[in-house]
This record gives structure tokens, C-alpha cells and sequence, in this order.
């Protein structure tokens, strides 16, 4: 069996895990995705993150085709623009389900693993939203809130175990799921949005990758249960 670590990235079809996936790829990792559709990646399994058995099934999958997986990268998430008042309960389970539920299954799926290796790193893909709130999304930005305070808690309870586990709220990042947005007339100008942010452009899921990436690392061993936002400085 080879030495070489086993990462899962979850919503690995598009966007930021796409990019994730790609990015741990180069750096000489296996690499699995699991996302409601299939990805361009070698290892894709489909899944639904809010559906423990679909997670199991693709687990057990990847357990044979790459052994145990010691990496995760939880990216899979879908927004929701409505006003309060206007959500009904079923709605806001729904957001809630995909954007923290997603991120407990998975996370409890694949620490056996973590833990029998010693050694573990989850990088939990966030919000920048969760800094500084944003209207008509509260039910997006309570799920990735609490995906912030998960992240904090599993750091104290599973570092002693050899796990890091930290989180990357994106800023404005240029992905499929922006620009449906975007096409729905959700965002506004986004020049606009461009033009208020420092670095003065928008972000690319690379730019994600690339802190997941050192999150990985073996370099990144002693930082744990941080929140590092990537957003150009927008919210710091």
C-alpha cells in the first residue's frame, strides 16, 4: 500500500473543490471528491453530504481504490438569498443541512481514520459572511457560523489525538455558484464590490486552495482551530 496521503474534498465537482482537489493533487496527494455531480477528477464518487449512508458508500469506496483518509477538506455548501420573514422552516433546514449537517457527517466519517493514524487535517471551507453578516442570507450565515464554532471545538478536542482542524472563510470568490447569483440579481454591482475591496479584485478559488493547501502541510502542524479569512481584505 502506498505512504502517500489520502484526501477527501467534499463539493469537488466545481469551484473551491474543484480547486482544492486540484491543488492537493499537485502537491502529491490521492485525491477522492464526493459532490452531487461527478467531477473531472480521477477519483469522484457521487454523494449527497446530508445523506450519512450516500457518505458511508463512497468511504468504503475510497478505503479500497486509496486507503483510510487522513485529509478532508469539507467545501460542499449552496447559498440562499430570502428575507426572513419569507423562509419557511423547511427552507431554512434545508441550507442548514447542506452547509453544517454536510460538515458533520463527513467530518465524523472519516476521523476513525484520523485517529488511528495519529495524525489528521480537516480544513472546513466557511464564510466570510460569518464576519461581517449579510442581509436576506441569515440562514447561510448561521449554518456557516456554526461551522466556524464546530471547527474551534473539534481543534480542543481531537488535537491531543494528532488533528488539526481549522477553517478558510472565502471572501468574494469567482465561482459558479457567485455568478448564478450574480445571473439572479442577488449581488449587486459587482464592479462595485471589486472596487471596495483592498487587493482590488475578486478572488479565485485557487486563491482558497492555496490556504487549504498550508493548513495540510506538515509545516502548519502547530496552528489549529483558526479561522483564516481569504477576502482580500474586506473583512479583517
Amino acid at each position: 500500500m502506498s505512504t502517500t496521503k489520502t484526501a477527501l474534498v467534499t463539493g469537488g465537482g466545481s469551484g473551491i473543490g474543484l480547486a482544492v482537489a486540484n491543488r492537493l493533487r499537485a502537491d502529491g496527494y490521492h485525491v477522492a471528491t464526493i459532490d452531487l455531480n461527478a467531477s473531472e477528477t480521477d477519483f469522484s464518487y457521487i454523494a449527497d453530504v446530508t445523506d450519512r449512508a450516500q457518505i458511508d458508500a463512497a468511504l468504503a469506496e475510497i478505503h479500497a481504490a486509496l486507503g483510510p483518509v487522513t485529509i478532508l477538506v469539507n467545501a460542499a455548501g449552496r447559498d440562499s438569498f430570502r428575507r426572513f420573514t419569507d423562509i419557511s422552516f423547511e427552507d431554512w433546514k434545508k441550507i442548514v443541512d447542506i452547509n453544517l449537517h454536510g460538515v458533520f457527517h463527513t467530518i465524523q466519517a472519516v476521523l476513525p481514520d484520523m485517529i488511528e493514524a495519529g495524525w489528521g487535517r480537516i480544513v472546513n471551507i466557511s464564510s466570510s459572511s460569518t464576519h461581517s453578516g449579510v442581509p436576506y442570507m441569515s440562514a447561510y450565515v448561521a449554518a456557516k457560523s456554526g461551522v466556524n464554532g464546530l471547527t474551534k471545538s473539534l481543534a480542543l478536542e481531537y488535537g491531543p489525538a494528532g488533528i488539526t482542524v481549522n477553517a478558510v472563510p472565502p471572501g468574494f470568490i469567482d465561482t459558479p455558484m457567485l455568478r448564478k447569483a450574480e445571473t439572479r440579481g442577488n449581488l449587486g454591482d459587482i464592479n462595485a464590490t471589486i472596487n471596495a475591496t483592498p487587493v482590488r479584485r475578486i478572488g479565485r478559488p485557487e486563491d482558497i486552495a492555496a490556504a487549504c493547501a498550508f493548513f495540510i502541510s506538515e509545516e502548519a502542524g502547530y496552528i489549529t482551530g483558526q479561522i483564516l479569512g481569504v477576502n482580500g481584505g474586506r473583512n479583517t
